[in-house]
């Protein structure tokens, strides 16, 4: 029986070309600062892929194709309840794609008007830095799969990672 799930969310792990992350500090009415790598809602008749790209587009102005983000490297999912939004499963679809430049010209024009509300920063971390903090990072899991997505390594098939 396949499973139902309440959003679905394709995110993209993005790297410069000096191996930093691109992280985005988010917090919510009631919720503790995070941070999450970009990407968000599955549109009806989309991809997770396509997604990716869209929301990557939308929250940073890095502007690629579905294609170019190539295979799927992890997943997440897990229960979680956002009072006033949602509540139930929710699934999380992660591509990786690496920039050719040092970090990147961020354009945050096309943010909706609570993501503006609710985006607190956006940071290139790097490996050591990642390892290091005691913020919350999501998804659970990165460093290890950075480690090979890195290196130049992509997952036969996409990684489990742990929920929240």
């Amino acid at each position: 029986m396949e499973q139902h799930y309440v959003r679905r969310s394709g995110r993209v792990i993005l790297a410069d070309a000096e191996d930093r992350i691109l992280l985005i500090a988010y917090r919510g009415n009631l919720d503790p600062l995070y941070w999450i790598t970009p990407g968000g809602g599955i549109d009806a008749a989309e991809s997770p892929a396509a997604a990716a790209a869209r929301e990557l587009g939308e929250e940073t102005g890095v502007r690629i194709s579905a294609a170019e983000l190539g295979a799927q490297v992890a997943t997440a999912s897990g229960h979680l309840d956002i009072p006033g939004w949602l509540s139930g499963m929710f699934r999380e679809d992660y591509f990786f794609h690496r920039l050719g430049t040092a970090g990147a010209a961020l354009d945050t024009t096309g943010l909706l008007e609570y993501e503006s509300r609710s985006i607190v920063e956006y940071r290139w971390w790097r490996r050591d830095e990642l390892a290091g903090t005691d913020q919350t990072v999501y998804p659970l899991g990165l460093i290890e799969l950075l480690d090979g997505l890195l290196a130049g390594r992509t997952p036969a098939e996409p990684v489990t990672l742990p929920w929240r």
